[in-house]
């Protein structure tokens, strides 16, 4: 078994490719400077600044390393072709919570892409594990923290 890939969609690899930039050309130099101006005036075992700094600059590269992984795994999917009525990656979902929810609509992406506030969520959750795959007009059980839901898809686009 190879690497896990990662699954994303093109804007959603070019983001990656837009924040690794901006680590690596600016806000890594920006926490390499924070960390030199802190040692002028420091005492290393009792300086607040130079450990802040220097946490800083670590999440900094530890943020890039997992980019880099990333991108060099990644899958880039397109989604779905026009006319389809099954939900794939890559194509907003609409469906009604039964017995009397409101209408809701969910684009399925990677991990770095969700952002449930603005209609993405990751392939890994179980509410794009439960609909993936499904068609419009399938009734579907979701297992969520505070119970089973079950789903009404009205519309893949």
């Amino acid at each position: 078994m190879g690497p896990k890939k990662y699954l994303m969609t093109q804007s959603g690899k070019e983001a990656l490719l837009k924040e690794l930039d901006e680590l690596q050309s600016k806000k890594r130099q920006e926490a390499l400077q924070r960390i030199k101006n802190a040692r002028k005036f420091c005492d290393f075992r009792e300086d607040s600044e130079y450990e802040a700094a220097v946490t800083a600059q670590a999440q900094i590269e530890e943020r890039i390393l997992l980019i880099l992984e990333r991108l060099r795994h990644a899958e880039v999917i397109s989604g779905s072709e026009d006319g389809t009525d099954t939900v794939v990656f890559g194509a907003p979902v609409t469906f009604i919570e039964l017995p009397d929810g409101e209408e809701e609509t969910y684009t399925i992406v990677g991990v770095e892409e969700a952002d449930s506030l603005n209609g993405t969520i990751s392939t890994e959750s179980p509410l794009a594990e439960s609909l993936l795959g499904r068609s419009i007009g399938d009734r579907v059980s979701v297992q969520t923290p505070s119970g089973e839901m079950t789903l009404l898809i009205v519309a893949v686009q």
